[in-house]
């Protein structure tokens, strides 16, 4: 009986593990400064999630505890993309590229079901329940799906980004906020600086690399951290504004609001305690 340390099976589970044993390699040289770490940059810029999600936790917590407590699960998963993307880019594994991968698909799909506008909601949808489980299941299937070309997930993430950002486009048609609508023009131009240093860094590395600088996909995580918390506190504030209009949600800036600039996050400026007890 062949042993199973050295069986076909088992060699094929310890290749997901194996470093470069994914078929996705970014603009980086590898090892250029450690032998343990194939892209140095792309590993260390992963930091910025494990310093902004904390922060973005504590300032959106007024919002979740009067929305909803599963707001934070946003922001909580957002620690788990950083953990992973740095493994990722640590290893470039075929086990850290899907998981990277997969714990974006499933912040997009929490999003998705948190925030989602109910009038936009499909015909046979009547509640936010049912569309959170109309979300799951899609979400599960796009999950098992992801592993049949597992190179075409990132550009798939992407169409999934384009389309929040559909929604959130038509929803600002019915915001006069003039903060919000500054924090709408901010996000978005954080997130064209972002995808654009991901598509550099994909389709551009001849022309970095005679540069030297092939550091764009790193820039990425970073701008894409921003974009984040920007969008998120907008989705936000628009939520709050249909589904909560007696707290009268405001937009402020951390650490300064006359500033404008920083962290946005939600302030709530009606008596909501007083609401809840009518």
């Amino acid at each position: 009986m062949e042993d199973i340390v050295g069986s076909p099976w088992s060699e094929r589970v310890s290749g997901v593990f194996a470093y470069e044993s994914s078929k996705v390699d970014w603009c980086e040289e590898n090892y250029r400064h450690s032998e343990h770490v194939v892209e140095y940059f792309n590993t260390v810029s992963n930091l910025i999630f494990f310093i902004i999600s904390p922060m973005m936790l504590y300032l959106l917590h007024p919002y979740a505890r009067e929305r909803h407590q599963a707001v934070h699960l946003v922001w909580l998963m957002m620690v788990f993309v950083g953990v992973f993307s740095l493994y990722f880019h640590m290893t470039l594994s075929f086990l850290g590229q899907m998981l990277d991968e997969l714990s974006i698909l499933w912040v997009l799909a929490l999003g998705y079901a948190l925030w989602f506008p109910r009038r936009r909601f499909p015909s046979f949808i009547k509640d936010r329940r049912s569309f959170g489980r109309l979300v799951l299941i899609i979400t599960a299937l796009t999950t098992v799906s992801s592993f049949v070309k597992p190179t075409a997930n990132a550009y798939v993430l992407n169409v999934f980004g384009l389309q929040l950002l559909y929604v959130l486009r038509m929803e600002m048609k019915h915001c006069t906020d003039p903060k919000a609508l500054r924090l709408a023009k901010r996000m978005v131009a954080l997130w064209v600086l972002a995808i654009t240093c991901w598509i550099s860094d994909r389709f551009g590395c001849a022309f970095w690399q005679e540069l030297n600088f092939c550091y764009l996909h790193g820039i990425w995580h970073i701008l894409i951290v921003m974009a984040v918390a920007y969008g998120t506190t907008l989705i936000a504030f628009l939520d709050a504004s249909y589904e909560i209009p007696y707290s009268l949600p405001g937009i402020q800036y951390w650490p300064c609001d006359q500033w404008e600039v920083g962290l946005p996050h939600i302030v709530l400026k009606g008596n909501t305690k007083l609401r809840k007890e009518c």
